[in-house]
């Protein structure tokens, strides 16, 4: 930690860690304290955000990506007094749709059933840019993400995000100074959801990152430090 700067909560995605941020640690660390959030302990987006606000300082920026973006929302709703900035990558703000439900089932019962290390293979495809997907560095960083989070994490992740409440309505509400990135190759989060996102919150500074899929913060890491230290400094 370092407490003579500012706080900067990082909010890692489904099946991710600490990992997930490295870069923008590492590239952010002289201008913000860098803290990454435990989004694995509990089953429910509204209680995962409490546990985190929980322990997080009085005031701080905030990041989510993914699963961590609607933690984001969740922790806007409930304490946007705390939050001085905030940034949110490939994320939606709506609610899952009845077939988004049902692929979720299909990945819990495989975990349940003692093929969770199936699971990771299964997503690739979703979460990284097409010509990503021999990268064996960056295939090798989600996989063992994935193991570390564990089965059990998995299915409190999965139910959390299965049963989260749609956003659109509550975004017109944020007024800190908020970023907004997605991948143009995203098949879970595509531009048209994260654009949605940003016509929703005044003022928000909007990027869409090209040859990207899911994963920005891993797949393109110079792109997003540089938007995040911009959105930082501003």
């Amino acid at each position: 930690m370092m407490p003579n700067l500012p706080p900067l909560l990082l909010l890692p995605g489904l099946l991710c860690n600490a990992e997930l941020w490295q870069n923008q640690i590492n590239a952010l660390k002289s201008i913000v304290d860098c803290r990454v959030a435990d989004t694995t302990r509990h089953d429910s987006i509204a209680a995962i955000a409490e546990d985190v606000l929980r322990d997080a300082p009085p005031r701080f920026a905030l990041a989510g990506l993914s699963m961590g973006g609607y933690v984001a929302m969740e922790i806007m709703r409930r304490a946007p007094e705390r939050v001085t900035k905030l940034a949110l990558l490939d994320t939606s703000a709506r609610a899952d749709t009845p077939e988004q439900k049902e692929r979720r089932r299909l990945l819990l019962a495989m975990a349940s059933h003692g093929q969770f290390k199936g699971v990771t293979p299964r997503l690739l495809p979703l979460l990284i840019h097409p010509n990503r997907l021999h990268d064996e560095a960056l295939t090798h960083i989600i996989m063992h993400m994935a193991e570390k989070v564990g089965r059990d994490a998995f299915a409190n992740q999965q139910t959390a995000i299965m049963n989260r409440s749609d956003s659109r309505d509550s975004l017109k509400n944020i007024a800190c100074p908020t970023l907004v990135i997605g991948g143009r190759q995203d098949v879970l989060t595509p531009p048209e959801l994260v654009e949605e996102i940003a016509a929703g919150i005044k003022g928000a500074h909007l990027e869409i990152i090209e040859d990207c899929g899911h994963l920005s913060a891993l797949e393109q890491p110079q792109k997003v430090n540089s938007l995040m230290k911009a959105w930082l400094d501003a």
